[in-house]
């Protein structure tokens, strides 16, 4: 495994800590995260309940029913059928697969993994999404395809299941073999995948989280089996499967993967950004089955997905050797929020770089009535970080230690207490016991609880 940049080990060290806050603010059911670094999990940890219903813990061996992230599969699995001359990507749709509508039918395997050959989104009828009707299987997904497509092709970028599910089928008529089959053989396996089908059933002892519903509705959340196979849109929804396993594809899908089961010149057209979402609330393009975008200066491809009860995504940072995979189990999940902070933290910490000598023993988390506050030592500098938030680390207070238990408030907001003195209070012990930030006072977890039962219920 490639040696870490001395700045990683810190930043992995303090994600799973802000992300069991966010667990306890916002109340979710389960979570898991998993970072890698050159293609190799270098963090897995997990939140939470897999089966709030049962109790049953958590762990970064559960799969998750991970929805759309399949296309990145299926378009990996067209690419590598290219690499292997099988297909050209300006092929029609309708050489491959017959009985397409005459409109549909031209359609370029290109405009298929991108989104742009005008196919409806799913169908005239979704019942599956909400779990009111099977998914579809081929007779079902094939008489759809008859139909007129909703737009011109190459108009815009036109999500599309139903596009997937038609590049599924090109690739079952030139394997002759069924997706589920080839896919997992030519793709999952290559791809070093050990916890990643493309869809139901799992194998035995396999673990599984649930999905669950929102508590909004009944002021409770609802257990969600997620155990439905999704038959002939197992191409764009089918992947079961872990945070690890899909931290360590998307790694390898990276450009710059030294190690990896498409070539170079494959996964630069996958992953380049072709069509801009004009619509998006923040900015995002499509690739060939990968979404794309940048966060504050990082550039980044991936995908998402969202399937009863999961919302999931996945991103990799080529210029950082870093991929980062978050999935929850709830309609309501935030792994978009948490995946755009776990990057902010590791943007923050490759900026500052790994704590001083002098800096590194000032971290911890401490309370007040208002919040929790976490100390983060990085290069010279302590942060007041903020966990209650999705990117922790936005505009708070930064200290400069001035002494082995004295420092001063040198970066604050103007309504905060900068260039005020912060130290460190210690018991007859030596241990610290609480933590001074201008006039105020911070104290453990428990010391807090205490003080404040006995003051207002006492």
């Amino acid at each position: 495994m490639s040696k870490m940049p001395p700045w990683l080990a810190p930043a992995l060290d303090y994600i799973p800590q802000w992300l069991g806050h966010q667990m306890r603010v916002t109340g979710q059911p389960g979570c898991a995260i998993a970072i890698a670094y050159r293609g190799n999990v270098v963090l897995e940890a997990a939140f939470g309940h897999a089966d709030l219903g049962k109790g049953e813990t958590l762990t970064p061996r559960h799969r998750f029913r991970v929805a759309s992230h399949s296309k990145s599969f299926t378009a990996a699995g067209i690419m590598k059928l290219r690499e292997q001359r099988r297909l050209k990507l300006d092929d029609a749709a309708g050489h491959y697969v017959k009985g397409l509508h005459p409109d549909i039918a031209p359609a370029t395997i290109a405009q298929l993994l991108s989104h742009t050959a005008g196919i409806f989104r799913d169908g005239t009828d979704c019942a599956y999404w909400v779990d009111r009707a099977p998914f579809s299987n081929e007779a079902r997904i094939r008489k759809d395809l008859k139909l007129p497509p909703a737009i011109d092709a190459n108009m815009r970028l036109k999500y599309s299941n139903h596009g997937f599910a038609l590049a599924g089928l090109v690739i079952e008529a030139i394997a002759r073999e069924p997706y589920v089959d080839w896919i997992a053989r030519e793709i999952v396996k290559p791809a070093g995948l050990a916890e990643t089908t493309p869809d139901v059933p799992l194998p035995a002892k396999a673990k599984f989280a649930r999905g669950h519903g929102t508590k909004t509705l009944l002021g409770r959340r609802l257990v969600f089996p997620g155990d439905q196979s999704t038959h002939a849109l197992a191409a764009a929804t089918g992947f079961v499967s872990t945070a690890g396993d899909l931290a360590k594809f998307f790694g390898r899908l990276s450009p710059n993967a030294k190690t990896s089961f498409l070539s170079v010149a494959s996964r630069r057209e996958m992953t380049r950004p072709q069509w801009r979402d004009a619509y998006s609330a923040l900015p995002l393009s499509y690739g060939l089955g990968t979404m794309s975008g940048v966060l504050d200066g990082w550039s980044w491809f991936g995908h998402s997905g969202g399937f009863q009860g999961y919302i999931t995504r996945t991103v990799a940072v080529p210029s950082e050797d870093l991929s980062i995979s978050v999935l929850t189990n709830a309609v309501d999940g935030q792994s978009h929020f948490w995946l755009d902070g776990a990057l902010q933290i590791l943007k923050r910490f490759k900026a500052e770089g790994a704590p001083t000598r002098a800096t590194k023993d000032w971290s911890g988390r401490w309370w007040s009535v208002w919040t929790a506050v976490d100390l983060v030592p990085m290069g010279d500098k302590v942060l007041l970080a903020n966990p209650d938030w999705p990117n922790p680390f936005l505009k708070v207070p930064e200290l400069t230690i001035v002494s082995r238990d004295e420092a001063r408030i040198s970066q604050a907001g103007s309504f905060q207490s900068f260039g005020e003195p912060a130290r460190r209070v210690r018991g007859k012990d030596g241990k610290v016991r609480e933590i001074r930030v201008g006039g105020g006072k911070l104290v453990p977890e428990d010391v807090l609880a205490k003080e404040l039962v006995g003051r207002y219920e006492g």
